[in-house]
Formats: C-alpha cells, sequence, structure tokens
C-alpha cells in the first residue's frame, strides 16, 4: 500500500485532535502547548483525545463517497449516470483506478493503522491496567470494522498491527479472507470485552456496540466455506451472531426511535437507536465534515448555496419496487413530488418537492441550509454517519434465527422485525423467510451502505442465486417511470423510450473488488497467493458466559 497511507504517526494523530475542535461532546479538544510523543499519553484524558479523531478524520475519504457509491449504488439502490463516484459500482465497471475505491482502501489502512498507533501509545503508559483496555478496546473496535470492510470488499488483505513495520516493508503478502475476518473478530470480542457498558460521552463506543458488531460479522463468516453454492451456513456462527445480537436487545441501553424520520435529523445526532456512528463536526474544517448532502440535495433551494449537485443523483427503479405501499420510510429516504419537509426552508414554511418530472432523488443525508440550523455549512452537514444502528440488530437476529431453514416464526424474531414495520406504518408479519428478512434489511437500511454487503455475505453460500438476482436488476437499461408518491408505486412510463448503457458482466468476479492499481505497483505482492496469518493473542472465550 502506499506510503502516505502507512507513515501516519503520532503527530498525525494529535494534529487530528488539534483540529478536531467543535462544541460537542468529546470532539471538543483544548489544544496543549508541547505535545510530544514521550509526555502524551500520560493521563486518561490523553487516551480520549487520542481515540476522538478514530470517530471522523481517519474514516473521511470512506465516508465521502465510498460509503454509498459501494454501499447502495453497487447494491443498485441508487445510480448516478453522470457521477464517476457512482455509475463504475452501480454499472460493475469498476477498476484499480476508479477514484472512491482507491480512496477508500486508503482510508481503511488509515483507520487501522492510526489504531495502531493508539494501542501502542497506550500499551507504554502506566495508567491503569482497567483504563488502558478501555480505550484499546475502542481502538481495536475501529480497527476490527475497517478489516471487515477489507475482508467483505477485497477478500484476502494485509494484516497490520504495527506502522512501522510496513514503513520500513511495504512490500508484504496479504493474508487469506478467513484470517482477515478471524482478526477483525478477534478485535472485537476483545472490545466487547473490554468497552464500557454505557458511554461515558454521547457518541462514544459501548460494550454493546461491539456486541452489535459482532452479530454482523459472525453472520458474514457463516456463509464462508470452499463451495460457494453450498447452500448452508455454519451453525456455530449462526448461534454466535444470535447471542451477540442478544446481548444488545436484552441487556443494552439502546432503543429504538419513535419516529424513522427524525433519525436523519442533525439535533438526534448520538439518539437511543445509534450504536455506532461517525461523529462530524459542525462548521468543521475539510476532512472532519459531512460532505454528503453536497452530493445529494436536489436543487440550491435546499442547501441556500451552490454545493447541490444531486439532480442526476437518484433511486432506481429497483429500490422503488421495493417499498409497500404505506411505508414512511420511503419519504424519510427518497424524495418524490409533492413530498413535504418541514425541516427544510423552514422560514418559508417548509419544502415541497416540484421537479415536475418522474425521477426520484436522495432524502436521506439531505437537511437543508445554514438558515434551518446553524450547525450546517456548505458541503458539511453535521448530520452523523450511522455505521450500526439498533434495528440493523434485530434484523441480523432474525436472520441468525432463521439461519438455514426455509422460513421462521419464532417469536423474538417476528418481535422484532415487526417493531420496525409497525414504525414504518406497515403490517406485522406472522413468519418470516429469507426474502422478507433480506427486503426488510433493503428499505430499513436504504442509503446507509449496507445493501451490497448483505448480497455479498449471501454470495459466499449462494452465489449463483445472488448472480441471478443481480442480473435481474436490469442494471444495463434505465427504464423511465412514473412515480406516485402517495402509495410509493413505480409504473412504467411507456410514453418515453428506455435508455440503454453499458455495464460491467455479471458473474462470480463481481464480489471481490480489484486492489488499486497504485498499491500493486508498489507491493507486487498484493496478487499473489496470500500466506496464514499467525495468532499469537489467545482467543477470547467467555464472551457470552
Amino acid at each position: 500500500m502506499k506510503n502516505k497511507y502507512i507513515k501516519y504517526s503520532f503527530w498525525v494523530i494529535i494534529l487530528a485532535v488539534l483540529t478536531s475542535s467543535c462544541n460537542d461532546d468529546f470532539l471538543e479538544v483544548t489544544p496543549e502547548d508541547q505535545i510530544t510523543k514521550e509526555n502524551f499519553y500520560q493521563t486518561e484524558a490523553d487516551f480520549s483525545a487520542a481515540t476522538a479523531p478514530l470517530y471522523n478524520k481517519v474514516w473521511f475519504d470512506f465516508n465521502d463517497k465510498f460509503y454509498y457509491g459501494l454501499g447502495d449504488g453497487r447494491a443498485y439502490n441508487l445510480y448516478a449516470p453522470y457521477s464517476d463516484y457512482i455509475y463504475p459500482f452501480a454499472d460493475l465497471t469498476e477498476t484499480g483506478l476508479t477514484g472512491p475505491l482507491v480512496s477508500a482502501w486508503g482510508s481503511f489502512y488509515n483507520v487501522i493503522q492510526q489504531s495502531n498507533n493508539v494501542i501502542i501509545g497506550i500499551n507504554g503508559s502506566t495508567v491503569s491496567e482497567t483504563i488502558k483496555a478501555k480505550y484499546i478496546a475502542e481502538a481495536r473496535f475501529m480497527r476490527g470494522t475497517a478489516y471487515w470492510y477489507l475482508a467483505s470488499l477485497w477478500g484476502n488483505a494485509i494484516i497490520s498491527t504495527n506502522s512501522i513495520d510496513l514503513v520500513k516493508n511495504p512490500i508484504v503478502n496479504t493474508s487469506p479472507r478467513k484470517d482477515v475476518f478471524e482478526f477483525a473478530i478477534r478485535d472485537l470480542e476483545y472490545a466487547a470485552k473490554y468497552l464500557p457498558v454505557s458511554a461515558g460521552q454521547a457518541g462514544r463506543l459501548t460494550k454493546y456496540s461491539a456486541y452489535g458488531m459482532l452479530s454482523r460479522l459472525y453472520l458474514s463468516v457463516s456463509g464462508l466455506s470452499d463451495n460457494p453454492n453450498s447452500g448452508n451456513r455454519n451453525q456455530e456462527y449462526l448461534d454466535l451472531a444470535k447471542k451477540a445480537a442478544e446481548k444488545v436487545i436484552n441487556e443494552s441501553p439502546y432503543i429504538l426511535m419513535d419516529d424513522y424520520a427524525n433519525l436523519f435529523k442533525i439535533d438526534n445526532n448520538n439518539n437511543s437507536e445509534s450504536m455506532f456512528a461517525l461523529q462530524w463536526v459542525p462548521n468543521g474544517d475539510f476532512g472532519v465534515n459531512n460532505t454528503q448532502q453536497a452530493y445529494f440535495a436536489l436543487s440550491s433551494d435546499i442547501t441556500g448555496d451552490d454545493a447541490a449537485w444531486g439532480y442526476w443523483t437518484r433511486a432506481t427503479n429497483d429500490i422503488l419496487y421495493a417499498y409497500e405501499t404505506k411505508d414512511k420510510r420511503r419519504k424519510a429516504t427518497w424524495m418524490a413530488d409533492d413530498d413535504f419537509y418541514p425541516e427544510i426552508n423552514v422560514s418559508n414554511g417548509g419544502y415541497t418537492v416540484d421537479h415536475a418530472n418522474t425521477f426520484v432523488n436522495v432524502k436521506k443525508g439531505v437537511v437543508g441550509s445554514t438558515k434551518d440550523n446553524s450547525k450546517i455549512s456548505k458541503q458539511n452537514s453535521a448530520l452523523n454517519t450511522y455505521m450500526l444502528r439498533l434495528a440493523e440488530v434485530y434484523l441480523n437476529y432474525a436472520e441468525a434465527t432463521l439461519g438455514n431453514n426455509a422460513s421462521t416464526a419464532d417469536a423474538n424474531a417476528l418481535s422484532y422485525v415487526n417493531k420496525l414495520r409497525v414504525r414504518a406504518g406497515l403490517d406485522p408479519k406472522t413468519t418470516l423467510t429469507y426474502d422478507d428478512i433480506i427486503r426488510e434489511r433493503r428499505v430499513e437500511l436504504c442509503m446507509e451502505g449496507q445493501y451490497w454487503y448483505d448480497l455479498v455475505r449471501r454470495s459466499y453460500y449462494k452465489q449463483q442465486e445472488v448472480v441471478n438476482y443481480i442480473t435481474g436488476q436490469s442494471r444495463g437499461i434505465i427504464v423511465p417511470i412514473t412515480y406516485d408518491a402517495a402509495t410509493n408505486t413505480a409504473a412504467v412510463d411507456p410514453t418515453r423510450d428506455n435508455a440503454a448503457r453499458a455495464i460491467g458482466a455479471i458473474d462470480e468476479s463481481i464480489f471481490l473488488l480489484p486492489y488499486p492499481e497504485s498499491e500493486v505497483i508498489q507491493n507486487p505482492l498484493l496478487n499473489e497467493p496470500p500466506v496464514p496469518y499467525v495468532f499469537t493473542e489467545e482467543k477470547i472465550t467467555d464472551l457470552f458466559n
């Protein structure tokens, strides 16, 4: 990987801390004169300051375009025919030169190396072991999450626990996907054991954040085997996913928000449902700001400035077909004609969508202008980026409970899925199939960068089914539609012609991304067979006792 991503050191952490100040909780940091590596990791306050940038700055290049371009664009919830940070993924034509792909790879390793630096710095401190373990757990949560992404997207990846080693020798072998997943799981298991029960500051991680993320990771690896069409998942990992979800549901302080739309308003950052979110600095500098609204907003009538580039960034027909008639989540996720949003353009009585067209634009992540909320500024919505919500944990529980069965009537699984459906204004289910759960995941977490990973997870054991599903999305043809916002009904518009576009081949190759070309040039071993990773740390075994 490029040296620019592995040469981050102690000083990058300090600079990130000193430039991330704001009025919100732990991101507010008071600079101190003459900070040095030798005198920094001396107190718990130092640990807190060192881990703060792990919630924003290191994730910036991932959040800026890749989060949704890959998670929703590649899954074909979203398309934008003129935006090169979306259409290469939606059209399955990305290469090792695709900008957001290169940036995301760098961002993940930035997270990893910054986490490594924090872990090494804290380990060398004389502060009590209990306090040290708490903040090391925070860094390991971040590192483990980054490795989950790498394993899910690229499969084989370089496992690193010390950035200095890679600076000295960047030409190293990858480790196989199963080892990368296992490394991520061990990081998250450590986090579940040593993170606190409750967050000391709003937005910080808890042990239940780690249990929730573990429910995702256990589900991911449950289908891994040498046969991608085995049709079955490992019951041991399904049971672990269920147990991890149960820990969150039965013991944690997290509860669902009553109103789905309120989840995506700035004033509800770090709400009762948010288990892990990237924390962006209101009116902060580039690198600690949330740029997404600029790419999503339909017009400057929303943002109040010229950073509104979302006219051609639209919902696909495929995702619009997924919404049931009464589903309130559609309006909170996508803007259609005549939709009204009182929180936008407040001074004029709210914002009504009126573009006299048949397309549907992005709403989730679009929050208005600085006149609507002083925390909003140009190219900075100040809205947290959800990385894990309680709703996903409910769905993880249901999927783990369904397991290898065709359907389930498990009372708890039904209860958790139906909580989401009732909140969305829908009728409850009496049984659940995989199709029920995956559809619920798709609309509940739409535009939260998740659906592609759901498809990848399924491809580990039902690959041909997923290939057939993606083929059936008709990505090569944009079908003109009419859309009725009142009934969430999309229909083909017979007065307009289909628009064809070239897409890549749809086969097993789509489930792994190419390595960035620049990384392969520097480290040709990326394209060589992986070398098994040697785990030296004893595995934690008492998380569910």
